[in-house]
């Protein structure tokens, strides 16, 4: 697969995520030693850790449908950073569920647009008296 921006690329990987798609999610990461994911409450997967950890993932039947928000970008030349925010569906009780904020990198190369580092982690508890508010702002 070329992607050609990285926004190809970044919606190849949640579309994988989706899908719980282990080949697909393989396609999107850059066939590099240098490659890096850190989601919450795992170790740091680097080199072919990262994708022996999507697969251990997918394997247990893990699908994740995430709506993706972006804060910002950063493209220049060949790199480019999308600073994000994730939500999955809401909870039982219908309220939204917290924020995850996360970080992409991308590496342009002869094969099109390929990610370096997906990181992860949940947002800051907001400020004591401001969650409704802030919570309201987001959703």
């Amino acid at each position: 697969m070329h992607y050609e921006t990285p926004q190809d690329a970044e919606d190849a990987y949640y579309d994988a995520l989706d899908a719980g798609d282990a080949v697909a999610m393989d396609e999107v990461w850059e066939a590099s030693d240098k490659i890096a994911c850190l989601l919450p409450m795992t170790p740091l997967a680097t080199g072919p850790e990262v994708r022996r950890l999507w697969r251990a993932i997918f394997e247990q039947g893990a699908r994740f449908e995430i709506e993706v928000r972006h804060h910002l970008w950063i493209e220049n030349g060949d790199l480019a950073i999308h600073l994000i925010e994730e939500r999955t569906g809401a909870r039982n009780d219908g309220s939204p569920p917290p924020a995850i904020y996360g970080t992409n990198v991308f590496r342009l190369g002869p094969d099109g647009w390929r990610l370096l580092l997906h990181q992860n982690s949940p947002a800051p508890l907001p400020p004591p008296g401001a969650a409704s508010s802030q919570r309201t702002a987001l959703a």
